[in-house]
């Protein structure tokens, strides 16, 4: 490690309400821990950051220029979503190992040059995907893996929101804050004017530059349970349709999303609404979001609702209870302690880049199938959409200048 006390020393890149009220509160617990460099483009972000650091953490308003700071072990990267890849990929080729916030990617050669710089400099890599290291998780894994369900043949997910944009409403542009280098907070997505309604409290998570959909922002902790029990890789083929039929906010995110994804022997949708509160009679009604889970086999169904306690029924809808089935090989310290056990130990993270690749191209291409509203067909050997020249050039992101992907 870095430090002279044998402390893992970590930077953070967006210290606004993600990166600070969660990584920054988690990663200061942790005895083995010290955070040395904090970075945001909005001032008063940054100095609420050093003061929680007791004044020890280098402020940056640039993450290029935190990369130069030796003594760095590792980075959390927590900006919006846009920033993820080339954080992550600057911090990688500085040789600092990572923690990116979710999505890692809205692109698939993002995604693929994320793994890629990894490999390449050994990198130790994690997805914030934190619900993936929770008991009930793994004991969903436990039960469709225990092959008491039987073949799996369709997996149904399904996000209802209830939030009308969370009161996003219409605000008009006006002239960015003095301390907010808003250039620099819009980056490689399109030149766009300040909206309080873009900035405040997390709000880039309703517009398409920045997030494109609640399939890239909530659908990594969702998807990400078949993906992990079933060992999925990328789908054959994906089918999205959607768009905004509901909603009247300033927000241009789809308030209705629906995805097919094709995989040889199964298939697997994503069902997401952003004006009501519908549960699909999985779990109990109540206001506000829903989020489940169902895993279809001939022989019994899994369903898990808000990440809760799994059920099973039998194949007659029968409630199974008291089933032992085999128990995890391995359970998570929690997903950020996993993060910095493997920075000592050298260890493959749990939602490495490399195991979350095929995860988030799935996501990727279903925003792509929408854009173009046609059906995308994946080769995975090539890297390409099978017979479609205009998707997979749109594979890689068109940045504005002067912001470019890298190259290995």
């Amino acid at each position: 490690m870095s430090s002279a006390n044998g402390k893992v020393v970590i930077g953070v890149v967006g210290v606004a309400g993600r990166g600070f009220d969660s990584h920054m509160k988690t990663f200061v617990e942790f005895e083995d821990v010290e955070i040395g460099a904090v970075c945001d483009v909005y001032q008063p972000h940054l100095d609420r950051a050093v003061e929680f650091t007791g004044g020890k953490a280098t402020p940056y308003t640039d993450f290029r220029k935190m990369m130069e700071q030796k003594d760095l072990d590792a980075i959390i990267v927590s900006p919006p979503p846009h920033w993820h890849p080339l954080v992550t990929l600057a911090a990688l080729e500085a040789g600092k190992d990572v923690y990116c916030e979710k999505p890692m990617c809205r692109f698939p050669m993002e995604g693929k040059l994320m793994a890629d710089f990894a490999k390449k400099y050994n990198r130790v890599t994690q997805v914030g995907t934190q619900i993936h290291g929770t008991p009930n998780y793994h004991k969903c894994v436990d039960i469709v893996r225990s092959g008491k369900l039987g073949k799996i043949t369709a997996v149904t997910n399904f996000c209802t929101m209830n939030d009308d944009s969370e009161g996003l409403g219409n605000p008009p542009d006006a002239d960015p804050p003095a301390d907010l280098d808003w250039e620099m907070w819009l980056g490689p997505a399109p030149k766009s004017p300040y909206n309080i309604g873009k900035f405040r409290d997390g709000m880039h998570r309703y517009f398409k530059d920045y997030v494109d959909s609640w399939l890239h922002e909530l659908g990594p902790h969702i998807i990400d349970l078949p993906f992990w029990a079933l060992k999925l890789g990328t789908p054959t083929s994906t089918t999205a349709i959607g768009g905004r039929y509901a909603t009247d906010s300033m927000a241009d995110v789809p308030d209705t999303l629906k995805v097919l994804w094709e995989y040889p022997e199964m298939t697997m949708t994503w069902d997401m609404m952003q004006s009501n509160a519908f549960h699909f009679g999985v779990g109990k009604a109540h206001p506000g979001r829903h989020n489940g889970i169902v895993f279809h086999g001939k022989e019994g169904t899994l369903s898990i609702v808000n990440y809760g306690k799994p059920e099973v029924v039998d194949r007659h809808g029968n409630v199974i209870e008291g089933v032992e089935y085999p128990k995890a090989t391995k359970t998570s310290p929690g997903h950020e302690r996993e993060f910095i056990d493997c920075v000592k130990s050298r260890e493959e993270c749990s939602t490495s880049f490399a195991r979350h690749l095929p995860m988030h191209l799935a996501m990727n291409l279903a925003h792509l199938s929408l854009k173009l509203g046609r059906k995308l067909k994946w080769d995975d050997a090539k890297f390409e959409v099978t017979g479609d020249a205009e998707a997979t050039k749109m594979l890689t992101p068109d940045y504005r200048a002067p912001w470019k992907l890298p190259t290995l």
